[in-house]
């Protein structure tokens, strides 16, 4: 058995995941540790290097000291990661400022400087939307995009931007504290969407650097996902707990490894995930882009693959806030007034399980209450860094449950409206994969099931489905396997949810209404922005 060691590097915590490989992918031991996202009053969202670094080490120490494997057993690591954040380091590797998270969205000036002017199409100058759809296959023209922040970097903060040697997104930069090396894989590279993706053309474009002013020199070496990046150094093996020499490998960010995790990787494979944030992607083995529905066929984790790509920013986010708003009030009591450690509901695994028992029996519709999901702007199917959440339609009969109910059914309701997107421009598949932590409750399960009217299947322990593929590439890269494509054989269904008609029928008219509130308000939002 090889035994390998992937990091998860999520918005909220890292998950340090020990896996051995011979047959299948059988998860040995696991540590996580959390850290703060920091959201700023202008819209900014940022992270800490060393909060992610001190994570790392935390995590990889108590791991060990939990398990018979040593430390000079692991045969390679790898990352999972957050993907389109920007961390600008000096030459030796220091961030010059705290990385930008792909939330932050204080560009609404450089994009509209960058892009949003003159002739345009979906949004964007045509003079450059047309090079940037041929050359990369897709356009910048998300606010929260990395290449508006950093020209915001390169406006705002003059002098960090001049201290800046390397343009990294969040595992590479954890990749170069690693082995001293900075490297970007072509996911990430294709993040930037400075990137050509076209067959026998794959590199940094100048064209694209030229044309939005992007300093080429900033761009490090690309290489593929089951590549070595380089060996542990000293330093970081003494700070880990790890050895010396222990290969290092590219990983993938979240949206290309995710996929390989959940077992989608066959052309027309869907997947929905439902972490902090929540996608619907399909991978494809060609280019494609709906600009209308801010939709693209990114670069995954195996060249020559495309995953077709909708992101929504706040997924379980939104459960998260329903946590801490709702269902635990300001005396630290709960939905039914007692503490949920004491008596049967201690049995439960989380809050989050609680809540979504507790909302089980509330009927399709939540008694005509919808929530938006928008909790920090959205970006697909439409671009809004102005949309926020709401709770539409509550009566005097309205209650916890089933404002809980609607958090849940609004977060489907948008997964539905970009799956049917991507279902204008290739087939989604049924049944669908179903990962993250929403994919943990079998009642959030059968709601995606019922709003979606597909076949949902789940996978074993689907929250770790990143870091699945991250030791997936690793093992390709150590030729353990013979290619990604044998992945899907290692992970099987682990459970089927099949919609009910019923309730798929009595959920049409709110989702319909649901689809509306966004044009409804479209303006109202914007005079909310301070």
């Amino acid at each position: 058995m090889k035994y390998l060691l992937a990091y998860d590097i999520g918005t909220t915590g890292v998950k340090t995941c020990l896996f051995g490989v011979e047959r299948t992918f059988e998860l040995l031991a696991a540590a996580s540790r959390s850290y703060p996202l920091y959201v700023l009053p202008d819209g900014g969202a940022e992270q800490s290097g060393e909060d992610w670094w001190r994570g790392m080490c935390e995590s990889t120490r108590e791991l060990f000291s939990g398990t018979k494997v040593s430390p000079s057993e692991i045969a390679g690591i790898s990352f999972c990661s957050q993907m389109q954040g920007l961390v600008l380091t000096d030459a030796s590797g220091v961030p010059v400022r705290r990385p930008m998270s792909y939330m932050d969205q204080r560009a609404v000036e450089e994009i509209r400087k960058g892009i949003a002017y003159g002739i345009q199409i979906a949004g964007a100058n045509i003079f450059k939307l047309l090079p940037s759809l041929m050359i990369t296959g897709a356009v910048s023209s998300s606010v929260k995009d990395p290449l508006w922040k950093y020209k915001w970097v390169e406006a705002h903060e003059p002098e960090n931007f001049a201290r800046a040697s390397w343009w990294l997104d969040v595992k590479d930069y954890l990749v170069s504290r690693c082995t001293g090396r900075f490297t970007m894989t072509e996911d990430s590279a294709f993040a930037t969407l400075l990137y050509d993706n076209r067959s026998g053309h794959e590199g940094w474009s100048d064209k694209m650097c030229s044309m939005f002013g992007v300093r080429r020199e900033l761009l490090p070496p690309i290489i593929r996902s089951e590549d070595e990046a380089g060996e542990l150094c000293s330093q970081a093996a003494v700070e880990l707990g790890l050895a010396t020499g222990t290969p290092v490998f590219g990983g993938g960010g979240d949206s290309s490894l995710i996929g390989i995790g959940a077992g989608a990787v066959s052309v027309g494979d869907t997947h929905i995930y439902s972490g902090t944030s929540g996608w619907v992607s399909t991978v494809t083995d060609r280019r494609m882009a709906d600009t209308s529905c801010m939709i693209a066929a990114i670069t995954g984790a195996r060249s020559g693959r495309f995953n077709y790509f909708a992101e929504m920013e706040t997924a379980g986010k939104a459960l998260e806030w329903v946590k801490d708003h709702l269902a635990l009030d300001e005396i630290n009591i709960y939905l039914e007034k007692k503490d949920i450690s004491q008596g049967y509901e201690s049995t439960y695994r989380s809050l989050y399980d609680y809540m979504t028992e507790t909302v089980k029996d509330v009927p399709p519709g939540s008694g005509g209450v919808i929530f938006t999901p928008w909790l920090h702007g959205n970006r697909c199917p439409f671009e809004d860094p102005d949309a926020t959440g709401m709770f539409f339609g509550i009566r005097l009969e309205t209650g916890k449950t089933e404002m809980i109910h609607a958090v849940l059914e609004g977060v489907f309701y948008h997964l539905r409206w970009m799956l049917e997107c991507q279902d204008r421009k290739l087939k989604t598949s049924n049944p669908v994969r179903f990962v993250g932590g929403g994919a943990l409750s079998p009642v959030s399960c059968q709601m995606l099931a019922d709003i979606t009217g597909r076949t949902i299947e789940t996978v074993r322990s689907p929250q770790n489905a990143g870091a699945v593929g991250a030791a997936a590439v690793a093992a390709a890269g150590l030729g353990i396997l013979s290619d990604l494509d044998c992945v899907r054989s290692f992970i099987p269904a682990a459970a089927s949810y099949f919609p009910s008609a019923e309730k798929h029928r009595l959920y049409e008219p709110y989702y319909q209404t649901f689809r509306k509130l966004h044009s409804a308000n479209r303006k109202l939002y914007k005079g909310l922005r301070k």
